[in-house]
């Protein structure tokens, strides 16, 4: 019986996608809906599955790779401390001011959260409604991380500011009760252990992560198919963070959480990242919200007078204490998605869950109250994401041109602007030449500087760009700068280099740190040799209609996915894929994979529409 209600899970999890992707269904992330079928076929209603050990480990497993995923999520460089200056392009753009960064956003965000909460629980303790007070300020302060961020990934929202402000409270909603109910058992229960001990989880982190660090580059230049190196490490890690949680007292969720951002901050590749997202969301997550819906019972949740009385209740106060949020995340996004967001960010189940089974355990709470508790979470994960779907739209910073920076005005360089401009592109140019800034200053935004050291082109915003081009005639300065631009955080740099000899020494150094270079003669050498092979590239290369493309393909939806599966794969023509610095000759059944830099021909009308859906970062 267990194998057969294994057998029926597993087959929900493989048709619900499938009926969401046919019926068009897109207002509800598919964690939810997993939920809603866990319902239909569980006890509720027609009763096809009981949960059994088997099932209920499956579950376990899949709540703590969640957990685990979603610290690998948190983007660290928001972290990191940067200029509180506005930059040229930011003024350019009326982009909001950095001091309202996601990180800023959401610890402002989060202490509404907590504050509200607080205020919540003395309510329900003061109409008697519910008497534990620190229970219910944990319990309306969760957020459910696993569903937001699947309701972000479906919107392409978590490389956007937006997106990593929404992910960092629900980090704090997952992370902050966590820890109270931690806190909690530890005084309330009766096998209370030495909350110092908790000191032991971080200290067994900070441990791997220096452990580990050193050697993890080795291990990506080893890893194969037969070892998955990378992959018995993030186990390895999920694992003994979660037995040092349960040792200790925690709760396992904290542990597997804490071995996510370790393995976060080993930088690991994105294959990897892909690989273990295959794992879990293929197979242990879909068990886990199936799972969680076939546990409802709503035919004996809703015989209580009591426990019908106490859902509406409850749903309010989940609800009612992510309100103050709405005017925190006004301060930077507009009015309609800073109610989208705080919609989402009022989900709440996965730790719902973790608290009411620490609850049950220590008897802290009835099964009436429980399962109010339960349904009035389920209620928010099925309300919160139609209203953030409704509200939702993009904000005037996703829609910012690509920057483009130019060090350098010369006939080599001003030209490519030039043409750059007319498409998705926002250029600037710098020079410290007054005689090149008087002649181009009229044809193209030039900004004259006196001088060209890191220091002052930081100082006027020249590395804050998506793109910085290196067009100067002095190798060795094109050198240094490009060296700082990289220490400095720039995405994709790109230097001229004239100075073969220069280029030499340093060609190397520079393409282990992925800066790309270009040397003119060499440029125009490949172009005679492309003219006469392939007389045709000079009409393509001249072609008014048609032009040709490069993109680094960013964007999850376009992963592993055959050439001829591509949605446009009539409408542009892929003559290149670069992988790994090989040339790779495609054809229709070609996969493309995370990172691959695709060159291919197209309409120019549709080409830029297509770059930038394979660019944008998923």
């Amino acid at each position: 019986m267990d194998q057969v209600s294994l057998v029926i899970i597993l087959l929900a999890a493989l048709l619900i996608p499938l009926i969401m992707a046919k019926f068009k269904i897109n207002s509800l992330p598919t964690a939810v809906m997993e939920i809603i079928v866990g319902i239909v076929i569980g006890p509720s209603v027609f009763n096809f599955v009981n949960t059994s050990d088997l099932i209920s480990q499956l579950s376990t497993i899949g709540v703590i790779v969640l957990l685990f995923l979603s610290g690998l999520e948190i983007d660290f460089s928001l972290f990191k401390k940067r200029r509180t200056a506005l930059t040229p392009l930011e003024q350019k753009n009326a982009v909001n001011t950095p001091k309202y960064s996601p990180v800023r956003l959401s610890v402002y965000a989060y202490s509404t959260i907590i504050v509200l909460s607080l205020l919540l629980a003395a309510a329900f303790k003061v109409s008697g409604l519910f008497s534990d007070f620190w229970l219910a300020a944990i319990l309306f302060g969760t957020i459910s991380l696993g569903i937001v961020i699947a309701a972000l990934k479906e919107q392409e929202l978590l490389s956007k500011a937006f997106g990593q402000t929404i992910l960092l409270i629900s980090v704090f909603g997952e992370l902050v009760p966590m820890m109270g109910l931690t806190l909690y058992a530890s005084v309330y229960g009766s096998n209370s252990q030495i909350l110092w001990l908790l000191l032991l989880i971080l200290a067994v982190a900070a441990l791997l992560l220096l452990r580990f660090k050193p050697f993890f580059r080795f291990y990506q230049n080893i890893n194969k198919s037969t070892t998955q190196l990378d992959i018995r490490l993030a186990f390895f890690l999920i694992v003994t963070m979660v037995t040092v949680a349960e040792s200790v007292g925690a709760e396992n969720i904290l542990g597997a959480f804490v071995a996510g951002i370790v393995l976060k901050l080993l930088n690991p590749s994105e294959t990897t990242r892909e690989r273990l997202d295959a794992i879990g969301y293929g197979f242990f997550i879909p068990i886990f919200f199936i799972t969680t819906g076939v546990d409802l019972n709503l035919r004996t949740l809703l015989t209580s007078g009591k426990t019908l009385l106490l859902i509406p209740l409850f749903f309010l106060a989940y609800m009612v204490a992510k309100i103050g949020g709405y005017w925190v995340l006004k301060l930077r996004f507009k009015q309609a998605n800073a109610l989208a967001g705080t919609a989402l960010t009022a989900t709440t189940m996965t730790m719902v869950l973790a608290v009411l089974r620490v609850a049950k355990s220590m008897k802290t709470i009835t099964s009436d109250q429980s399962g109010a508790f339960l349904l009035a979470a389920l209620l928010t994960c099925v309300i919160s994401p139609l209203i953030f779907n409704k509200f939702y739209s993009a904000e005037k910073e996703d829609l910012v041109k690509t920057a483009v920076h130019f060090i350098g005005a010369n006939l080599s360089t001003v030209p490519v602007a030039q043409q750059l401009r007319k498409g998705w592109y926002d250029v600037s140019m710098y020079t410290n030449h007054p005689e090149n800034y008087q002649t181009y200053h009229a044809q193209v935004p030039v900004t004259l500087m006196e001088n060209f050291t890191a220091q002052d082109l930081q100082d006027h915003g020249v590395f804050d760009t998506d793109i910085l081009v290196l067009g100067h005639i002095d190798a060795e300065r094109n050198y240094e700068l490009a060296k700082a631009a990289k220490a400095y955080g720039v995405r994709r740099i790109i230097v001229r280099f004239e100075d073969r000899n220069v280029l030499n020494e340093h060609e190397d150094e520079l393409r282990e740190l992925g800066v790309e270079v270009y040397n003119t003669p060499e440029a125009n050498i490949t172009l005679l040799r492309a003219l006469i092979e392939s007389p045709s590239t000079l009409l393509l290369l001249n072609d008014t209609e048609n032009s040709i493309y490069e993109v680094r393909v960013l964007n999850h939806l376009y992963t592993d996915v055959q050439i001829k599966n591509l949605q446009f794969a009539q409408d542009i023509t892929i003559s290149q894929v670069i992988r790994n610095r090989k040339l790779i000759a495609p054809n229709g059944n070609t996969t493309i994979m995370y990172g691959d830099r695709l060159i291919f021909t197209g309409n120019k009308q549709t080409a830029a529409q297509i770059r930038q859906a394979l660019a944008t970062a998923n």
